[in-house]
């Protein structure tokens, strides 16, 4: 029997001294030594800090344009007229002088002749026209978004009102931290 109290006795006890430590779960001890609460205050009002924020897009703009084909001397269309003309230079510029200058003739006639006949031909034919070209370029476009730093948040507690910057939205309510010191004097 003396068993049975003894062990009742024990588990009063731990009950007791437990259910001390469960409601003091709201304490906290500051390092200065303080000590004080936690609790929950009503929130008054919240207010987003708002900005503006420049957001730069990549956009790939294509276009058409006209390019003008470039026809060399060597092209389909000219190679006729300039070894024609390069032919009849390279004739007569050996018709000029004698030796080595006859030579030197015959390659400067040549040379000329053919200049001359790419240019009767393209004068004749055209250049090769133009071509339809796709070109592409990317630009950036710069949009402009609101974006949320924080929230200046007012709350009531005992009949006062509180402000404080959040970075986020508490809600209804907010947890806050009660210290309770003497007052000196």
């Amino acid at each position: 029997m003396f068993r049975k109290h003894w062990i009742s006795a024990v588990g009063v006890g731990l009950a007791a001294t437990s259910a001390g430590a469960l409601a003091d779960h709201d304490r906290y001890d500051n390092r200065d030594g303080r000590s004080g609460t936690y609790d929950y205050a009503s929130v008054v009002h919240v207010e987003p800090l708002r900005r503006q924020v420049r957001v730069s897009e990549p956009v790939r703009e294509c276009w058409e344009e006209s390019v003008p084909v470039s026809n060399g001397p060597f092209s389909a269309n000219h190679i006729g007229g300039t070894l024609l003309g390069g032919l009849v230079g390279g004739v007569l510029g050996n018709q000029v002088g004698d030796g080595r200058g006859r030579q030197v003739a015959r390659a400067a006639g040549a040379i000329i002749g053919g200049a001359v006949g790419y240019n009767v031909s393209r004068d004749r034919k055209g250049n090769g026209g133009e071509r339809i070209q796709e070109r592409c370029e990317t630009r950036y476009r710069d949009n402009y978004e609101e974006r949320v730093d924080g929230y200046d948040v007012t709350y009531e507690y005992a009949g006062r009102e509180y402000l404080t910057r959040l970075p986020y939205d508490p809600g209804e309510r907010i947890r806050i931290r009660v210290d309770v010191t003497p007052a000196a004097g």
